[in-house]
């Protein structure tokens, strides 16, 4: 009798395991900071073991870090997801290239070559147009909580999610990492001195910004930046923040840093988002309460994520000037002359649908209001917004 106790008791211990991971976890989601939002959500959630799954679920996610710190925080985050849920979630991740290029992801999620991405939200502009306005643009929202409030407060997130469902995608929600900067092999003072150059963007409407300014433009990922600017394909580049481009050795092939004036580090991606987007069948495939966590969990990330490259960041400026590189800042006239180019562009991309059009009204009336005043009534007058 004794012996047919035993399998009992393990099964018993194992679910008292599970229970404690399980309240754990959810007690270290409701101290993290989320906000009213986030605390009511986590409130609601109730893990019920006998209806949990037995077997590990598990996202493979690709981001588009190709390394340094960005890469190294992504995979620690995902590595954690297994034991916050007790077992029942696991995200396996991938750098950019290691299943598929990085713009092929958006591909890759939609027919199910892969459950998950972590990529640069801009990416989509020639086949969402929207998507221009789901990450900062030039001369656009200028600072990470002006992101927070159009996503979490002014209907933004449920927009991108109905973006994004029309591909069979569930937009999870953005992730902030910081500014952009430019590296170049000449010096970069004023807006005159992009004239002639050839620079690496991101596409979109920071592609076409720099056209507007006289540089010849062309699209890499960021895997392919060092290689060009090694071979003098590319004399300008675009890439995210200090931390990551030292990482990826910019200060090798690049003697020069170029950003705004003091204060205002770049005019033309400022808040570059990143988001978790994953495909609507691995998202339907999870609980309720799973769905919740993983949303909170993104809020945790995107707070991390930006704070750890801040960081790192700090400690790069230092490097950079270690090993030469020399910072230079455009003036408020180079400002006030890439906001005359800028204005035109944000019409043009918002007329390319409707989408477009309602994102970039609800950020448009925001940047006009008392709480912000980037934009006044001179600076888009003759403008006309087409079905918003």
């Amino acid at each position: 009798m004794s012996q047919q106790k035993r399998p009992c008791t393990t099964v018993d211990n194992t679910q008292q395991k599970l229970k404690t991971k399980r309240r754990s976890f959810l007690q270290r989601t409701m101290t993290t900071g989320l906000g009213v939002t986030a605390v009511a959500a986590a409130s609601n959630l109730s893990f019920n073991i006998r209806t949990a799954k037995a077997e590990t679920t598990t996202w493979r996610i690709q981001t588009s870090w190709p390394g340094g710190i960005g890469l190294q925080i992504f995979k620690d985050w995902c590595n954690s997801i297994v034991e916050k849920t007790g077992g029942e979630l696991a995200f396996n991740p991938f750098g950019a290239k290691d299943v598929v290029g990085d713009f092929q992801l958006f591909d890759a999620v939609k027919n199910g070559v892969i459950e998950g991405m972590n990529p640069f939200t801009l990416y989509w502009a020639g086949r969402m147009p929207a998507s221009v306005f789901l990450s900062s643009y030039p001369m656009g929202p200028r600072n990470p909580h002006e992101w927070d409030t159009f996503y979490y407060g002014l209907g933004g997130l449920e927009i991108a999610r109905e973006l994004f469902g029309k591909f069979n995608m569930f937009y999870v929600g953005p992730i902030h990492h910081g500014p952009n900067i430019i590296h170049s092999k000449v010096p970069i003072r004023s807006i005159e001195d992009f004239r002639g150059r050839k620079m690496r963007v991101p596409g979109g409407m920071v592609s076409e910004l720099f056209t507007a300014a006289g540089a010849k433009t062309t699209l890499l990922p960021g895997s392919e930046i060092f290689p060009a600017l090694e071979k003098g394909t590319i004399d300008v580049a675009d890439f995210v923040g200090p931390a990551i481009n030292y990482a990826l050795g910019f200060h090798q092939v690049t003697k020069f840093i170029s950003m705004g004036p003091a204060g205002f580090m770049s005019i033309y991606q400022p808040v570059d988002l990143m988001d978790l987007t994953v495909s609507m069948k691995a998202w339907n495939a999870l609980s309720p309460e799973m769905n919740r966590f993983v949303e909170m969990e993104v809020h945790v990330y995107s707070d991390l994520h930006h704070a750890q490259i801040q960081k790192a960041d700090q400690e790069s400026w230092k490097k950079f000037d270690e090993a030469g590189t020399i910072v230079t800042r455009l003036s408020e006239q180079d400002v006030a002359a890439f906001t005359k180019l800028a204005v035109p562009l944000w019409y043009k991309w918002a007329n390319k649908d409707q989408e477009a059009a309602r994102v970039f009204k609800i950020q448009l009336d925001y940047m006009m209001s008392g709480s912000l005043g980037y934009v006044t009534p001179e600076m888009i007058k003759g403008q006309k917004l087409k079905g918003a």
